[in-house]
């Protein structure tokens, strides 16, 4: 059992790749995730397999595409993963933080969870009181909110941008940080260790403290243009999308369909400044994990959800496919068990931690699980990547236009499918990095057999998935 690394796992929500200076981005001040970078391993390629909280969570935490989980949208029913057998196995585990499962105070697994979910919560379990709900009750204060934020005069044209009013301590991502050292510091190391740290931003609302916005509304910010040429090429479900969001306030943000660069830079601003009160609690988290003897053996995993739109391709928040909403910064830290300094290039799945995180614990993943193990990758072996990743979205409170959405990618070209329509989205990743030209209804003939290819390669995945899950779906009927 000494053997067994702990396993300290960090997922923050709704963060961009984008959001760390060691990754290329000099205007961010990320003091602690750099340094996981520079001393861990990066998967620079590294995808999420659903465009929204919950299926990318249920997924990366079972092993399945949502498609195989059920869980194809928030509030779906999540009771299960496999952190069950890490507990089996002899593990201590321990979430502190946001996990988003549903009903919210499932098990799933750990030994002990502290639940802290959405900052503005009005579909799932509107009035679940979770831990950080009474903490601010306790100290006789009321949690700033979508209510409150309404009367403000500017609140249509603040993007879901506001300062922090309350103490520094009651931020929720301050908290949650603060509830990690606590435990840690509290709890005797006596058996392995799995603890999954949820942090609730820098989801929206956008509510840094003063003290950390006022560094990024100084910094000049990078902000991808929006064309009304890219709008109009958009498909129909996307242009129903960016409607949907100016009309309804969905986690405190109205989306202004023509945004000033003002009003751009101030919701970045937050946001980032968000990312930076986050890097100061990892930061101190792994103090209180070296001050305890955890990093003698352990693996520190970071990454994120999904990441946000901010009102790039002119649009709020997630459920797109924008790489900017699928690609994860993803990094893998254990000194001396993984190459320090690393970047790893190749195509994954964010949900190949899975299997990963079980043969650590030394554990054999189940073979009917979808993810494929990131160990040998992060050993240096030669392992192949993934040839194309896979993410979906399925029709919610929120996107509307559409049943179904399926994007396939691979290195160089990316397809956005809309279940039983007839537009769509192509991109030549190489041409277009941004993704800003739809290549869908290209006449090219280049551009026809890409689309054609891509089309093959989600066929063939649906009817392989369908059969390696078989046994699966056989158990539930």
């Amino acid at each position: 059992m000494a053997d067994r690394p702990n396993i300290i796992f960090i997922i923050t929500d709704q963060q961009r790749f984008d959001t760390i200076a060691e990754l290329g981005f000099p205007h961010m001040e990320t003091p602690h995730l750099d340094r996981l970078v520079r001393e861990g391993t990066t998967l620079t390629n590294c995808h999420v397999t659903a465009a929204s909280c919950a299926p990318s969570r249920a997924s990366l935490f079972t092993g399945y595409y949502p498609h195989t989980t059920g869980v194809l949208k928030n509030a779906d029913l999540w009771q299960h993963s496999w952190i069950e057998s890490l507990n089996e196995s002899g593990y201590r585990c321990v979430n502190i933080g946001k996990m988003h499962t549903y009903p919210y105070h499932t098990p799933l697994g750990f030994h002990e969870r502290y639940v802290v979910e959405n900052k503005d919560r009005y579909l799932e379990e509107r009035y679940y009181f979770d831990e950080w709900d009474k903490a601010l009750r306790a100290r006789g204060l009321v949690k700033q909110q979508r209510e409150q934020y309404r009367t403000r005069e500017d609140y249509q044209e603040a993007l879901g941008a506001f300062l922090w009013e309350l103490p520094e301590d009651l931020h929720s991502d301050m908290f949650v940080g603060e509830m990690a050292k606590w435990w840690i510091d509290s709890y005797p190391q006596t058996e392995p260790l799995f603890l999954q740290i949820g942090f609730p931003g820098p989801h929206p609302p956008y509510d840094p403290t003063p003290e950390y916005a006022e560094k990024y509304l100084d910094k000049e910010l990078p902000l991808l243009e929006v064309t009304q040429e890219e709008l109009d090429n958009q498909p129909a479900a996307f242009k129903e999308l960016r409607q949907h969001n100016n009309e309804i306030d969905h986690d405190s943000v109205v989306l202004d369909l023509n945004p000033t660069e003002e009003q751009r830079h101030r919701q970045r601003a937050y946001y980032l400044a968000n990312v930076t009160m986050i890097d100061h609690k990892v930061g101190e988290i792994l103090e209180s994990l070296e001050r305890k003897g955890y990093l003698e053996n352990s693996v520190v995993i970071f990454t994120s959800d999904h990441g946000d739109c901010l009102t790039d391709h002119g649009h709020s928040q997630k459920w797109t496919m924008y790489d900017i909403i699928t690609r994860m910064p993803t990094i893998v830290w254990s000194p001396g068990r993984f190459e320090a300094g690393r970047r790893y290039d190749g195509l994954c799945s964010q949900f190949d931690l899975g299997p990963m995180i079980l043969e650590l614990a030394g554990i054999t993943p189940p073979e009917d699980m979808e993810a494929e193990s990131l160990l040998p990758v992060l050993e240096g072996k030669d392992a192949p990547e993934r040839e194309f990743v896979f993410a979906e979205q399925a029709k919610d409170g929120i996107l509307t236009g559409t049943e179904f959405i399926t994007m396939v990618r691979s290195r160089d070209w990316k397809l956005v499918h809309f279940l039983g329509e007839d537009d769509g989205q192509l991109f030549d990743l190489n041409a277009d990095p941004d993704e800003v030209v739809n290549l869908w209804n290209s006449d090219d003939p280049g551009h026809v057999s890409k689309k054609r290819k891509l089309l093959d390669a989600l066929r063939e995945w649906r009817m392989e998935s369908q059969l390696k899950t078989k046994d699966l779906f056989a158990q539930h009927r």
